[in-house]
């Protein structure tokens, strides 16, 4: 049994290996062709390629692990049913779950090195591919932004038409959008002909100075009413300089939110982290309760109270207006009108303060499940691909390539779904990041059931058997009534 455990586990690794190679590869050239246009053309050095390279490839492993397993269980698998190895094997007395015994080890190791790789390699990973992306902001300020599509600096969100010169530092048609930190600010909008962007090595500032341009601003009036008609101030300049404080960005703080993502933290982290987050969101929502309620106090009852008091009878009414004179009615009306729309007002900006604040726990919160995730979808896809590759007795690159990147797919896209739709509060974040493995789990015990009931060596269209007798009695019980419905 020793030899035949050593044979399958070799068949296996030599697959996996192979096809995790491949995969590895196929997803790192997406990565570096997602950020071509941040590497290409920028004079840099073999050693930032080299270092940009070997930060990104962790942030892959995600993706090419459950595939790769997913795939080398069914070549494997496969490959033994096609050469008849399987019936050599039953002929002996060795069933599925036998041969499945020695890899269900061999998979758990490598769940457990997924999880540690996604609790430990990849926060630092994007860490410090951030980090390197940030740092050529001093020594190549080019690549700060990108021709043709906006790109953000600081609080600014810039967009150029074309880039040109020695170190791609002249800008022509620029367009600037200026955003405050908290999202609430006046938007400012900034035009010029050209640019020029100028830094120094030992400087922590980038300047762009802009030629021949204009700018909008918004203006908030502080009264409301006056709001809707949309005020702004417009200027004209011949020379316009704007400095960037890259310091932020180079010195990396991990006490910074706006540098330090979920992405970047371990689960003892993230858990602190989130734990920081909640409670800031329950002493805003706390605190905007008590404003509210105050600021409606201060303005209604003084003016009630004081017509009381004047009120030389006694009465029991709920409509308060019949206290006070004409003129006093529509003052009174005014106040109240006022004060609903500064309230609504006031509403509507904490309900975006809130989403915001939601969005970023429930972000947090599938950072930490996405970790267990990884490592469950690699014991779930071999518990899927090595059944499924007995059933279809089809080994090689063919027909398990269809099989698995259909099955991946499927998955992929219900986690992406279930993380948006979480994200988004629609549902809980610990079952948006499990929804994926809630679907396809069945169909791994499912399958296994039936590979291990000698379903492997009989036809594959057995397998849907029950699918396709409950298809074919309903459609029995739907043509009866299509007939009598045409007669």
């Amino acid at each position: 049994m020793k030899i035949l455990d050593k044979y399958i586990t070799s068949s296996f690794l030599s697959t996996f290996f192979s096809v995790g190679i491949i995969l590895f590869l196929i997803f790192i050239l997406q990565g570096i062709w997602l950020f071509i246009s941040e590497i290409a053309g920028k004079d840099l050095d073999l050693m930032f390629i080299v270092k940009f390279l070997i930060y990104y490839s962790p942030i892959v492993i995600p993706m090419v692990l459950p595939l790769s397993v997913l795939l080398a269980s069914i070549m494997t698998f496969g490959t033994f049913s096609e050469n008849y190895e399987f019936a050599a094997m039953k002929s002996s007395g060795i069933s599925l779950a036998r041969a499945m015994k020695p890899l269900i080890f061999l998979i758990v190791l490598i769940s457990i090195a997924s999880f540690f790789t996604a609790n430990n390699i990849i926060p630092q990973s994007q860490y410090e591919f951030i980090k390197l992306r940030k740092n050529i902001l001093q020594e190549k300020p080019s690549m700060a932004i990108s021709a043709g599509q906006f790109s953000k600096v600081a609080d600014y969100y810039i967009k150029v038409e074309k880039k040109y010169g020695e170190f791609e530092n002249l800008l022509d048609d620029v367009t600037i959008h200026k955003v405050s930190r908290t999202g609430s600010g006046a938007p400012l909008v900034i035009k010029s002909e050209s640019g020029e962007f100028l830094s120094n090595e030992n400087s922590n500032f980038l300047q762009l100075i802009l030629y021949n341009g204009y700018y909008y601003e918004d203006v908030i009036p502080k009264n409301y009413n006056d709001r809707n008609r949309m005020p702004f101030a417009k200027s004209e300049f011949k020379k316009y300089i704007i400095n960037f404080d890259l310091s932020p960005m180079n010195k990396m703080d991990v006490n910074d939110s706006e540098v330090l993502t979920h992405q970047m933290l371990k689960i003892s982290e993230l858990r602190y982290t989130i734990d920081s987050l909640e409670t800031i969101r329950n002493k805003e929502i706390q605190s905007f309760t008590d404003n509210i309620h105050q600021s409606l106090s201060v303005a209604t009852t003084p003016v009630v109270l004081d017509t009381v008091k004047k009120s030389k009878t006694k009465t029991s009414t709920t409509d308060l207006l019949s206290l006070f004179k004409g003129y006093e009615k529509s003052r009174v009306l005014e106040i109240a009108k006022t004060n609903l729309s500064n309230i609504m007002y006031s509403i509507e900006n904490n309900k975006f303060d809130q989403e915001f604040r939601s969005k970023n726990i429930n972000s947090h919160w599938l950072s930490v499940h996405d970790k267990f995730v990884i490592a469950y979808s690699c014991l779930m896809m071999f518990f899927i691909g090595a059944p499924l590759g007995a059933i279809i007795r089809k080994g090689g690159i063919g027909l398990p390539i269809v099989f698995a990147f259909s099955i991946f797919i499927i998955f992929h896209f219900i986690n992406v779904f279930g993380k948006k739709v979480a994200q988004e509060d629609g549902i809980t974040p610990f079952v948006g990041a499990w929804m994926s493995s809630f679907v396809l789990t069945p169909l791994a015990f499912y399958l296994t059931s039936k590979a291990t009931n000698d379903l492997g060596v009989m036809d594959m269209t057995n397998l849907f058997d029950p699918i396709t007798q409950r298809i074919r009695q309903l459609w029995q019980k739907i043509k009866p009534k299509k007939k009598e419905e045409n007669e």
